[in-house]
């Protein structure tokens, strides 16, 4: 068996650093402002900033506002801590469906390290080297700090990446290899360990090794059975049997925002935290999303009046399944643009249960019909999202000779194109420009030819004739023939084909339509 653990040493204040706003590029380990995390009045973790003020874990309250005034101080919060790794199992679903929880030394806690089974993966995978690569690919939307060791045991693996200062990580091939690596891991990142760690510390007993040399009866009866136990199933010589995590049938996810939310731009911030979340749902089923919904929960005691909803609610339908995320962005990104907050913004709700299950698409080298295809249908989904869906319209063939009439505007569907056949069917009866002119513009005569801009115009084909009409009393009589104009433009003419059955204003030369 090969096991990967993923250690988030600071999962607490990256899930509370994800709220606050932040420059581009920037997050709360890299921000100049200070920020801790208080647990029972005392600090429990801090980032750079509020460290190099002397802000330290296990510092009262009051301390730490006298070594930095102006530090953003948050309350710890295991649930929101559950609900961020929640999102790093999700993405290691993708890899293998053997994946587990190293339970926290405190059971009020949420877990801090996710284990992998992936021994019948790395064939798939292309060995280890390629699986970690895309691994911590997939790992990066969600933007945690990842410490990660492989080792044969699930105990030894948590207890490798859990050591100080990992470096490129640890990764032992084998039993004896990792008895080796687990000789130098501290004490203290046991549980029974850390309980009696100043005992032990007292005794000269910093690492593993320092046991090892111990009668096993005496270590028992100081410390404790459970002690020796966690160090046996490191070493593989307990079984160590764990329970996996199973996916739920939908996606719900909720982020408290560290401060209300009065604009859009504010909202969007938190929203791609969940949509990152989301994704690492739908690609530990291998699923794409079809549609999902953005719940924005209101203050109450900003509210206008009782007429004020609780909450806002923005549906997100796609055309094409995807669980690109930088796609999701772009649509939301133009739906909240057009969103008027009726009241600020305290906590996002994101909700999706509409996947579609099938194959991720191939990758090309060349672009084909397909891909082409969709492409078109992300432009008319962003554009729909921007501008409103009766705003972006297509043409649909109606059955009528006549030009003007030749055509209907509709809404644009982006869904059909995903229906619509590998390659556009071959035109058919003459080439015409798809440019019309709402209505057709006379053209003045010189010794009997047509002028466009005070130059002659060149009949370069025709004459197209057509004789329609007679069946609602627009009957249409026209010779038309495409020119080419003093510019190097081809345009559409035409002219009544029997001058003396039509009114004076409907006879000599009319400009239709221009090529593109």
């Amino acid at each position: 068996m090969l096991w990967i653990a993923l250690h988030l040493p600071q999962l607490s204040l990256e899930s509370f650093g994800a709220t606050l706003a932040h420059e581009p590029g920037e997050s709360v380990h890299t921000s100049p402002q200070p920020v801790a995390l208080v647990d029972a009045h005392h600090i429990a973790c801090v980032n750079p900033a509020a460290s190099a003020l002397g802000v330290k874990p296990g510092l009262k309250r009051g301390t730490a506002l006298a070594l930095a005034p102006d530090i953003v101080l948050g309350q710890a919060d295991a649930a929101r801590d559950a609900q961020a790794i929640l999102g790093v199992a999700h993405a290691a679903l993708a890899f293998t469906p053997s994946v587990t929880f190293e339970p926290p030394e405190d059971p009020q806690a949420a877990p801090h390290t996710v284990l992998l089974e992936v021994q019948a993966s790395l064939r798939y995978f292309g060995g280890l080297n390629r699986l970690l690569k895309r691994l911590h690919a997939a790992l990066q939307p969600l933007q945690h700090t990842v410490h990660c060791a492989s080792a044969p045991t699930p105990k030894g693996a948590a207890l490798l990446a859990r050591m100080p200062d990992p470096g490129d990580g640890r990764h032992a091939d084998g039993l004896s290899m990792l008895n080796r690596m687990l000789d130098a891991v501290p004490v203290w990142l046991l549980g029974p360990g850390r309980e009696h760690w100043e005992a032990l510390q007292g005794m000269g007993l910093r690492v593993l090794s320092d046991l090892r040399s111990l009668p096993r009866s005496g270590l028992a009866r100081r410390f404790s059975e459970a002690l020796l136990d966690d160090i046996d199933r490191a070493r593989g010589i307990q079984p160590d049997p764990r329970d996996w995590v199973t996916l739920s049938e939908s996606f719900d996810s909720r982020l408290e925002l560290f401060a209300r939310a009065d604009t859009t731009e504010q909202v969007l911030h938190g929203a791609s935290i969940l949509l990152a979340r989301l994704v690492s749902w739908a690609s530990a089923q291998h699923s794409q999303v079809s549609r999902f919904t953005l719940h924005m929960q209101h203050e109450p005691r900003h509210r206008h009046d009782a007429r004020t909803p609780e909450d806002s609610t923005m549906q997100i339908a796609l055309a094409e399944p995807s669980r690109d995320i930088g796609h999701m962005q772009v649509l939301l990104r133009e739906r909240l643009a057009h969103l008027q907050l009726v009241a600020p913004t305290l906590e996002l709700r994101l909700h999706c249960n509409e996947v579609l299950r099938r194959a991720p698409p191939n990758t090309e080298l060349f672009p084909t019909a397909k891909s082409e295809r969709e492409g078109l249908t992300r432009l008319i989904e962003r554009l729909q999202a921007r501008l409103g869906v009766g705003q972006v319209q297509r043409l649909r063939p109606v059955e009528d000779h006549r030009p003007e009439r030749a055509t209907d505007a509709l809404a644009a569907q982006a869904s059909a194109m995903k229906n619509s056949p590998d390659s556009p069917p071959a035109l058919q009866g003459p080439q015409r420009p798809v440019w019309l002119l709402p209505t057709p513009e006379p053209l003045p005569e010189r010794q009997l030819r047509p002028l466009l801009d005070g130059k002659p115009l060149q009949l370069v084909c025709g004459p197209e004739r057509i004789e329609a009409g007679w069946w609602d009393n627009a009957l249409a009589e026209r010779d038309y023939f495409i020119a080419l104009a003093g510019d190097g433009a081809l345009v559409w003419i035409y002219r009544a084909r029997l001058p003396m059955s039509v009114s004076e204003e409907a006879q000599g030369w009319f400009l239709q339509g221009r090529f593109g």
